[in-house]
Protein backbone atom coordinates (compact mmCIF):
# COMPACT_ATOMS: atom_id res chain seq x y z
CA UNK A 1 0.00 0.00 0.00
CA UNK A 2 1.54 3.60 -1.01
CA UNK A 3 0.87 6.35 1.34
CA UNK A 4 0.80 9.30 -0.22
CA UNK A 5 1.82 12.65 2.03
CA UNK A 6 0.03 16.04 0.91
CA UNK A 7 1.15 19.14 2.68
CA UNK A 8 -0.37 22.95 2.55
CA UNK A 9 2.80 24.59 1.00
CA UNK A 10 4.72 27.10 3.58
CA UNK A 11 5.31 30.24 1.95
CA UNK A 12 7.90 32.44 2.97
CA UNK A 13 6.22 35.43 4.09
CA UNK A 14 7.77 37.78 6.17
CA UNK A 15 3.72 37.71 7.78
CA UNK A 16 1.82 34.50 7.14
CA UNK A 17 -2.01 36.00 7.06
CA UNK A 18 -4.39 33.35 8.33
CA UNK A 19 -7.91 34.20 6.49
CA UNK A 20 -11.08 34.13 8.19
CA UNK A 21 -13.78 32.22 7.39
CA UNK A 22 -16.02 34.23 5.05
CA UNK A 23 -13.18 35.26 2.70
CA UNK A 24 -12.63 31.38 2.37
CA UNK A 25 -16.24 31.40 1.16
CA UNK A 26 -16.21 34.44 -1.23
CA UNK A 27 -12.90 33.00 -2.78
CA UNK A 28 -14.77 29.51 -3.42
CA UNK A 29 -18.29 31.16 -4.93
CA UNK A 30 -15.93 33.82 -6.55
CA UNK A 31 -14.04 30.54 -8.28
CA UNK A 32 -16.96 28.25 -9.05
CA UNK A 33 -19.36 30.99 -10.49
CA UNK A 34 -16.53 31.97 -12.72
CA UNK A 35 -16.80 28.08 -14.62
CA UNK A 36 -13.18 28.84 -16.23
CA UNK A 37 -9.14 28.94 -15.85
CA UNK A 38 -8.71 32.23 -13.86
CA UNK A 39 -5.13 33.27 -13.67
CA UNK A 40 -4.37 34.66 -9.64
CA UNK A 41 -4.42 38.33 -11.30
CA UNK A 42 -7.72 38.13 -12.78
CA UNK A 43 -9.58 36.19 -9.51
CA UNK A 44 -8.04 39.26 -7.41
CA UNK A 45 -10.00 41.61 -9.91
CA UNK A 46 -12.81 39.41 -10.05
CA UNK A 47 -13.61 39.12 -6.15
CA UNK A 48 -16.16 41.23 -4.17
CA UNK A 49 -13.72 42.40 -2.08
CA UNK A 50 -9.90 43.02 -1.92
CA UNK A 51 -8.16 40.31 -0.45
CA UNK A 52 -4.43 40.67 0.84
CA UNK A 53 -1.65 38.34 -1.74
CA UNK A 54 -0.47 36.50 1.10
CA UNK A 55 -4.29 35.80 2.19
CA UNK A 56 -5.26 34.67 -0.97
CA UNK A 57 -2.52 32.81 -1.50
CA UNK A 58 -3.20 30.74 1.97
CA UNK A 59 -6.68 30.21 0.51
CA UNK A 60 -5.47 28.69 -3.14
CA UNK A 61 -3.02 26.35 -1.09
CA UNK A 62 -6.25 25.19 0.64
CA UNK A 63 -8.51 24.94 -1.91
CA UNK A 64 -5.69 23.08 -3.42
CA UNK A 65 -5.03 20.91 -0.91
CA UNK A 66 -8.74 19.66 -0.32
CA UNK A 67 -8.90 18.82 -4.02
CA UNK A 68 -11.59 21.79 -4.72
CA UNK A 69 -8.98 23.89 -7.24
CA UNK A 70 -6.40 22.55 -9.72
CA UNK A 71 -3.66 24.67 -9.84
CA UNK A 72 -1.09 24.71 -12.92
CA UNK A 73 1.38 27.33 -14.00
CA UNK A 74 -0.52 30.10 -11.57
CA UNK A 75 -3.91 29.32 -13.45
CA UNK A 76 -7.18 28.18 -11.50
CA UNK A 77 -9.81 25.99 -11.93
CA UNK A 78 -12.66 25.14 -10.07
CA UNK A 79 -13.00 21.31 -9.60
CA UNK A 80 -14.68 20.29 -7.15
CA UNK A 81 -18.11 18.71 -7.87
CA UNK A 82 -20.43 17.96 -4.61
CA UNK A 83 -22.87 14.84 -4.46
CA UNK A 84 -25.33 14.58 -5.49
CA UNK A 85 -27.30 13.56 -2.24
CA UNK A 86 -25.95 16.76 -0.36
CA UNK A 87 -27.08 19.06 -3.11
CA UNK A 88 -30.61 17.73 -2.79
CA UNK A 89 -30.54 18.55 1.10
CA UNK A 90 -28.61 21.75 0.25
CA UNK A 91 -31.45 24.37 1.75
CA UNK A 92 -32.83 21.93 4.21
CA UNK A 93 -33.20 23.63 7.63
CA UNK A 94 -32.04 21.59 11.19
CA UNK A 95 -34.79 20.95 14.20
Amino acid sequence: MIQETLEIRKRNYSEQRSPTLNTVLMVEATLRKAGEVLTIGKLKRILPKQVMHQTLMAIIDYLEYSGKIIVHDDKLLWAFKPQSKLKKMQGLAAR
